[in-house]
């Protein structure tokens, strides 16, 4: 249900970490962590938008880097301050898109597809010139985010299974004439179902590219992932570097 923490209030929080347990192995998030501290730099600031339960600015943090986080969820943000560390990481609650807050950053970032989160193209854009705001010159932005799974669409069907675990099942419903997509989750506990919706907005990396030049950025790099393995047209994700140009 959409609340005053938007789709990610008690009820999500609750269990986010257990839920994405995947996404929390050391594999999974220690080359996220040192690409995203080598671009940060010695002494650097990171801004991460939408930082959540501080998958990546715990650790990130734990490198040197000094991390603020933005994020609408206090649900989220309170499992954030509950973890070792989490009283280090300053947080201001509020939309990512358009929230400010104070300084300047050598870097900002978004992971884990919560670019999508932002559910029309105005509000993407809004992102980019968010972070672009915040960033000092040379600073860059880095967004991880899958590349739509169209392809994977069965002709004639607009739907495409992500989860099919025991009581858990999980589909990704398309509208291409929108550029919208809805992640519908159903789980079966001891004979009790729930069900929940949460509406994204996904987007091309030439798109992203667009949003970066409206906001002054220009792209550095593209890889397919965290440990720069080359991005093609097979790619399912990518993780893009756009830098504010030095004065």
């Amino acid at each position: 249900m959409l609340d005053d923490d938007g789709y990610f209030g008690e009820s999500v929080a609750a269990t986010y970490d257990e839920s994405a347990a995947g996404m929390f192995e050391a594999e999974v998030v220690e080359p996220a962590v040192g690409f995203l501290a080598e671009l940060a730099g010695e002494g650097g600031r990171a801004l991460e938008l939408g930082v959540g339960t501080g998958r990546i600015a715990l650790p990130l943090a734990g490198r040197g880097v000094e991390v603020h986080g933005v994020d609408l969820s206090r649900a989220m943000v309170e499992r954030l301050r509950a973890k070792p560390g989490g009283d280090g990481i300053g947080v201001t609650i509020g939309d990512f898109a358009t929230t400010r807050v104070d300084g300047t950053f050598s870097l900002a970032y978004l992971v884990y597809n919560t670019i999508m989160n932002l559910t029309s193209q105005d509000a993407q854009v809004d992102c980019f010139c968010n972070a672009a705001a915040h960033l000092e010159p040379g600073g860059r932005f880095v967004v991880e985010v899958g590349v739509p799974d169209l392809r994977r669409l069965p002709p004639g069907q607009d739907a495409v299974p992500f989860r099919v675990d025991g009581g858990r099942l999980g589909f990704d419903l398309y509208d291409v004439a929108t550029q919208s997509l809805t992640s519908h989750h159903v789980e079966v506990v001891d004979g009790r179902g729930t069900y929940l919706a949460v509406p994204f907005r996904y987007v091309w990396p030439a798109e992203l590219d667009l949003m970066a030049r409206l906001a002054g950025l220009r792209l550095r790099e593209r890889w397919d992932g965290w440990t720069r393995e080359p991005f093609t047209g097979e790619s399912r994700q990518h993780v893009s570097v756009w830098e504010k140009p030095a004065r």
